[in-house]
């Protein structure tokens, strides 16, 4: 075991030197684009005062002295670009205007108190509004160095193949989507809880894992999807104890302690929409009720996803939408492949949710056992995963050896793949059907082009890329490619993004 440490040690060392070089890159581009190109819109440093304030209030910017550096607040504030604009201004002035409740309140309030607090004192040098977005991009390039290394923990933990998940993690460092890692929106503050969330979900600590995926809920609104991730784990432990021990009131009360958990990640969404719905709705008379306030079940969120964005069951399939379907295709054919490969090398496990896998797998399979195996398994596999390096890493030389050798073979054995570790395992299956609902929703629902981002916080993107990279007989075809998405991405990101043109 101790030869082996030094190995795990010094991958979590270079996924975090990743994850920051990544993050000094980002910046890096979008100064020089900065500088470079003029911004397609200048409105950025445009900030009426708050709703809630007099003329007379500190906060007016009349009654402001002269900031001490106003060319650095300028610059910052001309970053505040796009989403970022709804966060920033939630976090100065509160919710004021129907449509700022698409944006949910985790991020403005991180960044309200950060600003409040560690760079409060900035304030007389670059003034309220730049300190808020100082402390916004501060708070999502730090969560997502979090979120890098809990991926690796959580790849290295489901995946048992330490070179695989070194990849996967370098991948998700320099993803397509890494300009929004790095600006003031959601997906870093998400990835971190929800990436955390899960991997305390498989390590056994459940009532943390709880905490983070609810988290994650008052981050984005697909964070109340991870609730999946529960109910899949409540149909593993029911069956086991209804139907392997005879036991009813163990399958009872594993149902009950599933719906629990997942009314506890709904939760925060849904006093969001209260809250909303108390803001909007409560004390007005019914001439002044918005459409929504009226239905059976006022559903705030989805009315304004609806009605300001237009956002809707194959509304967006139109010809005009073309070149935006062919901005998110890259993603959405990575996805679907993985889904599809993963379906066709696995159908048993795949279609039957993993109801019938050998015993070995479900030894390993941490996500659906019964409490007490869960956390006698999760234990052994803790104590030993630092123990199968070396012999994981000799199976992976041998099937490349292997791989070479077939070249144009397409052999998938159920039996064999059932003890190989990797992306094929019985482990992958729940992250791979979140994944697939999450893909067809973002195709057919949602404005498709938010897709690269969208589904960048899917662990079986970079497990699927990482195992083509890593075993297809053309795997240096598949690196070029993957890697030239990345690289092609990231630098149109920075470029169009930072600068107000359309992106994603």
């Amino acid at each position: 075991m101790a030869n082996n440490l030094p190995t795990l040690t010094a991958h979590k060392t270079l996924v975090l030197n990743s994850a920051l070089l990544s993050r000094l890159l980002i910046f890096t581009l979008i100064i020089i684009f900065r500088l470079l190109v003029s911004p397609y819109d200048t409105s950025a440093p445009l900030n009426p005062d708050c709703l809630t304030r007099s003329n007379t209030e500190p906060g007016n910017d009349s009654s402001h002295p002269p900031l001490l550096w106003p060319r650095l607040s300028s610059a910052i504030e001309n970053g505040i670009v796009w989403d970022s604009v709804y966060f920033v201004r939630i976090a100065q002035c509160g919710y004021e205007y129907e449509q700022s409740y698409a944006f949910l309140p985790l991020l403005p309030i991180c960044i309200y108190f950060v600003s409040h607090t560690v760079f409060a004192p900035l304030v007389p040098f670059i003034g309220e509004r730049a300190v808020l977005a100082v402390s916004g991009y501060l708070i999502n390039n730090v969560t997502f160095v979090f979120a890098a290394l809990y991926f690796y923990k959580l790849s290295t933990t489901i995946l048992k193949d330490p070179e695989a998940s070194l990849l996967a993690s370098i991948l998700f460092c320099f993803n397509p989507a890494s300009i929004f890692y790095s600006s003031i929106y959601t997906e870093s503050l998400y990835a971190f809880l929800s990436f955390g969330g899960l991997y305390h979900l498989i390590s056994g600590g459940n009532s943390m894992s709880v905490i983070f995926l609810a988290l994650s809920g008052s981050a984005r609104s697909n964070g109340v999807l991870n609730a999946g991730y529960f109910c899949y784990q409540t149909m593993h432990r029911a069956y086991d104890a209804l139907f392997q021990k005879r036991q009813a009131h163990l399958a009872l009360l594993a149902v009950i302690s599933g719906a629990f958990r997942c009314a506890c990640i709904f939760a925060p969404f849904i006093a969001y929409q209260a809250y909303g719905y108390h803001n909007m709705c409560v004390g007005r008379s019914h001439d002044e009720l918005r459409p929504w306030c009226k239905a059976r079940v006022p559903l705030l969120y989805k009315y304004i996803q609806s009605h300001y964005w237009g956002v809707g069951f194959l509304r967006y399939f139109q010809l005009k939408q073309l070149p935006n379907f062919l901005l998110a295709s890259p993603v959405l054919s990575l996805a679907f492949c993985s889904i599809y490969y993963y379906a066709k090398s696995r159908p048993q496990n795949f279609f039957l949710l993993g109801f019938q896998i050998s015993k070995e797998e479900k030894n390993c399979g941490v996500v659906f056992l019964s409490d007490a195996t869960s956390r006698s398994n999760v234990a052994s596999t803790l104590e030993t995963s630092s123990v199968k390096v070396e012999a994981t890493e000799n199976l992976n030389l041998r099937r490349r050896r292997n791989t070479l050798q077939r070249d144009n073979a397409d052999i998938h054995i159920e039996s064999e793949q059932a003890a190989q570790p990797g992306y094929l395992s019985a482990s992958v299956l729940p992250f791979v059907l979140h994944m697939g609902f999450m893909a067809g929703t973002a195709f057919l629902v949602m404005h498709v082009q938010v897709a690269t981002r969208f589904l960048s916080a899917n662990p079986p993107l970079y497990w699927f890329a990482s195992y083509m990279m890593t075993w297809h007989a053309k795997n240096s075809m598949w690196r070029r490619i993957i890697w030239a998405y990345s690289a092609a991405y990231i630098f149109l990101g920075c470029l169009l993004f930072s600068n107000f043109y359309p992106f994603t």
